[in-house]
């Protein structure tokens, strides 16, 4: 039997929280961050599993996106969400010292501070949706509804169209 994964700042948050979870593990590859891999490791569909991007504002605020893997960000609609003028997207130099995350293991919970979120509305379609368990090589099921409220999240359309 498959020892559990070791508890990370995500899960502790979301039991603290008393959101139920379920934790979902994969081989990570080093070097290969694609979340359209992750969901096809997992057997998910790409659009149920969400990818957390940092942004920053003018007023060098952060705001944490979260989107379907296989989409990209669009940050003029992602600003208009979050109520800034713009966008642009956290220097990957600088996302372990802001979140406290590693690039392939960021998580829209449990970061080192609390800010701003918008997840993308297609979340709802979905009874469950999965984001990073706070590591590499581990996703975290729940449901999104319970995640918007632990986030305090927005929810809007946040992708770039044709993709």
């Amino acid at each position: 039997m498959a020892s559990a994964p070791k508890k990370t700042n995500a899960m502790r948050e979301l039991e603290r929280a008393g959101i139920a979870y379920c934790t979902h593990v994969y081989e990570h590859v080093e070097g290969d961050f694609s979340g359209v891999h992750v969901a096809e490791q997992l057997g998910e569909d790409p659009d149920q599993v969400f990818k957390t991007l940092v942004t920053v504002a003018p007023t060098g605020e952060h705001v944490v996106c979260c989107i379907p893997v296989r989409c990209e960000l669009d940050l003029k609609r992602a600003a208009k969400a979050a109520g800034v003028k713009s966008l642009s997207m956290l220097h990957l130099r600088d996302l372990t010292a802001v979140t406290g995350y590693v690039r392939g293991g960021c998580s829209p919970v449990g970061m080192k501070r609390v800010f701003p979120t918008v997840i993308d509305e297609t979340c709802q379609l979905f009874d469950t949706i999965m984001i990073s368990g706070g590591r590499r090589g581990l996703q975290l099921e729940l449901d999104p509804a319970e995640l918007v409220s632990f986030c305090h999240a927005a929810l809007a359309d946040i992708v770039q169209e044709g993709i």
